[in-house]
């Protein structure tokens, strides 16, 4: 297998997990508030992850905790 079939594959395989564990959400979020709120300031990731937490903590229709 080429080098650059196996770089592929790993590149595809990085952004499943990333994708499949949420861990991209962050960046997307940027991205959204540069389109959409241009002039607004981006929370740091620490600060993104707290809300992401407590919105979902708030909401048991999300299922975030078993109890």
């Amino acid at each position: 297998m080429p080098a650059s079939a196996v770089l592929r594959v790993a590149r595809y395989v990085r952004w499943f997990v990333r994708e499949l564990t949420d861990e991209s959400a962050y960046e997307r979020y940027v991205t959204h508030l540069g389109k959409t709120h241009p002039g607004a300031s981006v929370p740091s990731r620490r600060d993104f992850e707290r809300m992401r937490t407590d919105r979902q903590e708030s909401d048991p229709r999300q299922g975030f905790r078993c109890c």
